[in-house]
Parts: structure tokens; C-alpha cells; sequence
């Protein structure tokens, strides 16, 4: 709970240090005095967003410190454990702090560590409610009042089943549509790969045979100039009756053979031209057989040119190089070989994902089972309450309907508060039968009957009297002392019906200090309280008739 709260230079506060303890405590001050300014105060310390308007004028910060006592209970606990900002040495406190500068930035502060604006607010959820003047209005959003009825029912681990089940269903769902994506491309790839091998195998290219393609091309094409080089070189070797090569050998080898009768150190020259006369006619002989067998072929030349351009163009269709068409052909067919069949596996998975809507369905049903009889309560509660608040003849019911087509995290349901407010009339939805000030009734018996069921150890209200008065003023009084029984209240209010139920009251005053206006907060004593409500009562002029109502009212509360 809110044990205590600082303020520093903020708005037209320039000091006010208050101390808040159990029980319901009111707040209460002439129209535009700042009663609601703590409030907002407070609402900046648990994250709310901040400007330079907040600074009081010519001040060079704004510094609010709110102080809470966390039981170990409280989700805030737990919460400051996880993020390492708990104060060992006094664990079960907590000290929020927010510092607003002239530019409109502000630093936050939990436990006098440094943290983020975002992370108050997380905190702050768990800490304080603030319900202002237009709370009621969230009664008019169905997620709104589906959030009451659960918190009423108290039935959190069926909600945390629910969302697991939920998710899970919707996990495998995405799955289911992943893999039919999956298959869809598979049978994409097969047709592709089946079409792609379909062709090469027709056009059925060997290993290598792009390359001798290109050796046999060159040779068909010059195959003139291959036959006469031929010719030539043969003549010059040894064709030629004239002169050629063989034979100007043979005359030199008998030559050198003459001379090496005459000195042997011509034998090495000997040795060197026989052996250059074998290779001559070797190659002579090799010439010949060659020049044989050279084709001039056209139509074999037109087939090689054929089947030349069709691999360079299915190699340019597959963005390869026609040498590495062959290998291109063998990977498609390894691929398509490999191709998985996954008709099986989708049967497979399209059973859990039924399995899970089932299950996940029948979490919902035993949450809207749970709904429906705590539903039935809770309305008649809140007929009885706010039959006690000047709506004698009104009927308060809720409406739920369960729609598995429309499954949620929050299960299956749609919701519906409705009220008859008088007699003879039917019962319709809230946001078309409701007045204001009934919408704030039946927001305020709401707030009082589930308050006790949820974590958060401090509800805040500001003015929500607004548009009640004589004995209804009264009940909501009672309404909110009881409330504040199980948890820490806080009411801003101008009513003494309310004022008077209070455990303990604070009065708000707007003062003018050396030119400067600044609104006080101080917690009255028993004496003060008197006339604070018997102000209330009369007005500026406190006579002694207000005096004794107040008395009375106070001792009747007592």
C-alpha cells in the first residue's frame, strides 16, 4: 500500500509531505483548491508521461517521491525481484521516484536505481488503480466488463490454461498453413525439376562432349586448310621429286659417312642425322596417314553445329556454362530423386492441430461454465447495491453468449452487462439504457465487490460522487469504508455523506505566499475534521447547527 508521498515544486505545489496508512482515507478542499493534484502527482511517479506545464513557475525541477509498503503477496514483489531492483535490506519497501526538468524530460527512479519510464508503469500496475470521474465510461467496453466478471470469478488458472491452449492451438494452425506453403512449393520445384530433366535427358549430353563437340567443329570447318598444309608439308618432306627433305638427308648422311671412313670423330654427326632421317620419315609417314583421313563432311558439319547451338542455348536457359551442363544435368536429377513426399507428415500435423482446437475448446466451455455461475452472483449483488443507491426498482444482469467459432485467448465468449432501470421497461445494454449517474453507481458497486479478489493493494477514486447526493451519498460512503476494510482507499470527493466514512481525512487549501499561489495538504485532526465537514455542509460560513450535523454524522459512521 501507499504509505507516504513527497512533492516538490510541481504544479502549484511547493512542498507537501503526506503520510497514508490503512483504512479508507478521504480527500477534501474548496473547487479548484488541487485536491486531485496529489492524484496526478502520483500518476507521474507510476509512469505517467510527463511536460515542463507540470513545474511550478520558475522552479528548475519538479521532484516527486512515492513511497509503498509490498507484501511478498503482491505480483510488485515478485516483479522486483525478477529485475534486480529490490532493496535487500528492506525488501517489503518500495520507493518510486520521478524528477521533471524545465525542458519536459524527466528520470526515474526505483529504489534509487535508474530506470525507465516504461518500467514504473509496469510496477506501477500492480501497486495503485485510479479509477477519476470518467471510469465509468470502461463499463461501456465489453473486454472492460469481461476483466470484472473474471476477476470476480477468480478463476486464474482456467485463464492461464486458456491462453496456453489458445496459443498452442494457434501455433500448430501456423504450422498447418506453413507446411501447406511448403508443399505447394514442393510440388512448385518437382514439376520445375521434372520438366528441366525431361529436357536434358532428350537432349541426353555425355561427359565431356561439349569439348570434343568444339575438337570436331574446328577440325570440319578448316578441313581445306587442314589438306592443304597437308600436301605441302608432305611435299617438302618427301613428296617432292625435285628436292625434299628425306632426300637432302640421305645425300648428307652419305657424305658424313664418307668422312667418318676418313677421321671417326664424324661418327656423333653420323649418329645425329640417321636418327634425324628416321624421325623425318617417320613423320612423313605419320603426315600421310593423317591427311587420309581428314573429312570434308558438310552435312557433319551442319550435324556438329546443330548440337554445338543447342547446348550453348540450354546452358544459357540454366545460367550455366555449356561445359558445365553435363554436371548441371546429373545435380537435377540427384535433386529431383531427392524430392520428399510430405503428404504423410501433413496428416500428421493437421490431427494435433484438431487435437489442439479440441482441447483448447474444451478449456473455453469450462471457463464459460465458470463464468455463468458466478455471473448469476455477481448480478444479484450488484441489483441488491445498487437498489440501496436511489435505483429501487433497477435490475442488473449480464449477458453471456458462447460462440465457438469465435475462440480467443479469453475463450469463447461474448459478454454483455445489461439494466432495467425501471419498472415495465426491458433490460438492455448499458450503453443504451444507463444514465451517468447510474453508469457510476453500478461502476462503484462493481469496483467494491471484486476489489477484494484482485492483487492491487490500493484503489484510488477521484470524484467519482459526482451526480449523487442526500442518502445515496450516504451508501456509497459505507460502500467505500467497507471497501477499504480488505484495502487501502483513497477518495477525492465533495460530499460530506462520503467525507464523514472516511478513516482519515485530508483537507487541500489554496494559499497566496509572497505573490505566489500554493495549494497545503494536511491530515486533520479529529477537531479540524469537524468543521472541515461541517464547511462542507454550510458553506463558507460555519455555523453551529453544521458543527452539530457534522458531529452527528462522524458519530454515526463511528
Amino acid at each position: 500500500m501507499l504509505t507516504q508521498l513527497t512533492i516538490n515544486h510541481f504544479a502549484i505545489v511547493h512542498h507537501v509531505d503526506i503520510e497514508f496508512a490503512t483504512g479508507m482515507s478521504v480527500i477534501t478542499g474548496e473547487t479548484g483548491a488541487g485536491k486531485s493534484i496529489a492524484l496526478d502527482a502520483l500518476g507521474v511517479c507510476l509512469g505517467q508521461r510527463t511536460d515542463s506545464t507540470m513545474l511550478r513557475d520558475n522552479e528548475n525541477r519538479a521532484d516527486i517521491c512515492a513511497v509503498f509498503h509490498i507484501s511478498p503477496e503482491n505480483p510488485a514483489y515478485t516483479w522486483l525481484i525478477e529485475q534486480e531492483l529490490q532493496d535487500t535490506d528492506n525488501p517489503e519497501n518500495c520507493i518510486l521516484r520521478r524528477v521533471i526538468s524545465p525542458d519536459g524530460r524527466s528520470k526515474s527512479f526505483i529504489n534509487s536505481t535508474p530506470v525507465s519510464a516504461q518500467q514504473l508503469k509496469l510496477l506501477g500496475q500492480f501497486l495503485v488503480q485510479i479509477n477519476g470521474q470518467h471510469a465509468a465510461q470502461q463499463l461501456l467496453k465489453p473486454e472492460y466488463q469481461m476483466q470484472l466478471l473474471d476477476c470476480y470469478c477468480e478463476h486464474t488458472s482456467v485463464l492461464n490454461q486458456m491462453q496456453a491452449d489458445y496459443s498452442n492451438w494457434k501455433n500448430l494452425q501456423q504450422q498447418v498453413a506453413t507446411f501447406h506453403q511448403k508443399c505447394q512449393e514442393n510440388a512448385a520445384k518437382k514439376q520445375l525439376l521434372e520438366y528441366q530433366v525431361a529436357e536434358l535427358d532428350e537432349f541426353a549430353l555425355k561427359e565431356n562432349e561439349y569439348e570434343e563437340l568444339e575438337k570436331e567443329h574446328t577440325r570440319l570447318s578448316n578441313s581445306e586448310t587442314l589438306s592443304m598444309l597437308s600436301q605441302s608439308a608432305s611435299q617438302l618432306l618427301s613428296e617432292n621429286e625435285e628436292v625434299n627433305i628425306e632426300s637432302l638427308l640421305y645425300r648428307a648422311t652419305q657424305h658424313i659417312g664418307e668422312l667418318v671412313e676418313l677421321d671417326a670423330q664424324y661418327a656423333e654427326v653420323n649418329t645425329l642425322l640417321q636418327e634425324a632421317l628416321i624421325q623425318i620419315q617417320e613423320a612423313s609417314s605419320e603426315l600421310q596417314i593423317l591427311s587420309s583421313n581428314i573429312e570434308q563432311d558438310p552435312a557433319l558439319l551442319q550435324d556438329v553445329e546443330d548440337r554445338l547451338s543447342q547446348c550453348i542455348n540450354l546452358a544459357r536457359k540454366h545460367n550455366v556454362k555449356p561445359e558445365a551442363l553435363y554436371q548441371l544435368h546429373q545435380q537435377l536429377k540427384q535433386e529431383l530423386t531427392e524430392l520428399v513426399d510430405f503428404s504423410e507428415s501433413e496428416q500428421t500435423l493437421i490431427e494435433e492441430e484438431n487435437k489442439a482446437y479440441r482441447h483448447a475448446l474444451e478449456t473455453a466451455e469450462r471457463l464459460h461454465q465458470s463464468r455463468m455461475e458466478k455471473a448469476t452472483v455477481l448480478s444479484q449483488q450488484v441489483t441488491e447495491n445498487i437498489q440501496k443507491l436511489a435505483m429501487e426498482n433497477a435490475i442488473f444482469s449480464i449477458e453471456l453468449n458462447f460462440d465457438e467459432n469465435k475462440l480467443t485467448a479469453k475463450g469463447a465468449d461474448s459478454i454483455a452487462f445489461n439494466l432495467r432501470s425501471n419498472l415495465g421497461q426491458q433490460a438492455q445494454a448499458l450503453n443504451k439504457t444507463a444514465s451517468g449517474g447510474e453508469l457510476s453507481r453500478i461502476a462503484l458497486t462493481l469496483q467494491v465487490l471484486t476489489s477484494h479478489k484482485n492483487a492491487i493493494p490500493t484503489l484510488i477514486f477521484d470524484e467519482i460522487d459526482v451526480g449523487i447526493s442526500g442518502a445515496t451519498a450516504s451508501v456509497v460512503g459505507q460502500l467505500l469504508r467497507n471497501l477499504g476494510a480488505h484495502t487501502q482507499v483513497i477518495c477525492v470527493t465533495h460530499l460530506p455523506q462520503v467525507a464523514c466514512c472516511g478513516h482519515h481525512h485530508f483537507a487541500v487549501e489554496k494559499h497566496v505566499v509572497n505573490d505566489k499561489t500554493e495549494t497545503m495538504m494536511k491530515k486533520l485532526t479529529p477537531a479540524t475534521r469537524v468543521h472541515a465537514l461541517a464547511k462542507l455542509l454550510g458553506g463558507s460560513e460555519i455555523t453551529e447547527t453544521a458543527l452539530a450535523n457534522a458531529e452527528e454524522m462522524l458519530a454515526l459512521v463511528s
